[in-house]
C-alpha cells in the first residue's frame, strides 16, 4: 500500500538535540546531587524520562521526590537554555515541504513534553509547517512503548500499514514496530547502523532522504 501519512520524530530527526538533552539530564541530577556521566546517558536519549530516571538511579521514579526534580530541572534547562542555541538537521525542512507538495499527512510523536515541542520546532524552523502532535501527555507509556506512536496512528485516522515513520532512535524504531508502523531511520541523532538495523531504510539525514526521495519507501 502506497504510503498516505508520515509519523515524525523531532529530537535528532529534525533538531541536532540529543547531546543538549543529555547534558540537560547530567545537569539535572547534578543539581540534587547525582553524578550521572553524560557517555551514560548519551546512548538512552530517544526513551522517555520514566525510562531515563530509573536507568541512571535505580531507586528514583519520574513521579515524586528527587526523581520528579530532576525531570523538572532537566526539561527547564531544554527549554531555557539549550532549545534556542539548536540548529535543525540537514535538510529538515525542505524534507518537510517534499512531503507536504507529495500530499502526506504529517503529525509529529515525540517523548518530549507539550512544553518542549515548541522551542524544538522552532529550532527546526519548521514550526510554521508542523502543527499536529502527540506528546508525552498523549501517552500512559513514553517510547519504546507503542503508545506515542499508537496516538498518533488515532489522530491521524490512519492504519499502521497507510503510514511509516522517520526517527533517529532504536527506541524509535522499537516503539513504532509494536505498534506495526515501519521506521525510515536517520543517523543524524548519533546512533549507528547496527543499533537501526530494524529500520526498513537508513538514511544520512533528511537531506539524504530527500536527494533519494524517489527510490525511497516514501514514493
Amino acid at each position: 500500500m502506497k504510503v498516505q501519512g508520515v509519523i515524525l520524530d523531532i529530537d535528532g530527526t529534525l533538531v541536532l538535540s540529543n547531546d543538549a538533552h543529555a547534558q540537560a539530564w547530567v545537569e539535572g541530577f547534578a543539581t540534587y546531587g547525582y553524578d550521572v556521566p553524560f557517555d551514560k546517558v548519551r546512548p538512552l536519549i530517544g526513551m522517555g524520562g520514566d525510562h531515563v530516571i530509573p536507568a541512571m538511579v535505580p531507586e528514583l521514579n519520574d513521579e515524586d521526590g528527587d526523581g520528579k526534580a530532576v525531570s523538572q530541572k532537566r526539561r527547564e534547562l531544554m527549554v531555557n537554555r539549550f532549545a534556542p542555541t539548536l540548529s535543525p538537521t540537514q535538510g529538515a525542512r525542505d524534507l518537510i515541504l517534499k512531503m507536504q507538495e507529495a500530499g502526506l499527512k504529517l503529525i509529529i510523536a515525540t517523548s518530549a513534553s507539550s512544553q518542549e515541542l515548541s522551542p524544538l520546532l522552532k529550532a527546526a524552523q519548521v514550526d510554521d509547517l508542523l502543527d499536529e502532535a502527540t506528546t508525552s501527555s498523549d501517552a500512559d507509556a513514553s517510547k519504546p512503548a507503542p503508545d506515542i506512536v499508537e496516538a498518533a496512528l488515532k489522530k491521524m485516522q490512519m492504519e499502521p500499514n497507510q503510514v511509516v515513520m522517520i526517527a533517529d532512535t532504536p527506541y524509535d524504531i522499537e516503539s513504532a514496530s509494536k505498534a506495526g508502523v515501519g521506521v525510515i531511520a536517520v543517523r543524524s541523532g548519533g546512533f549507528d547502523d547496527n543499533q537501526l538495523k530494524d529500520a526498513i531504510a537508513i538514511y544520512d539525514h533528511p537531506a539524504d532522504l530527500l536527494a533519494n526521495y524517489a527510490n525511497s519507501p516514501l514514493s
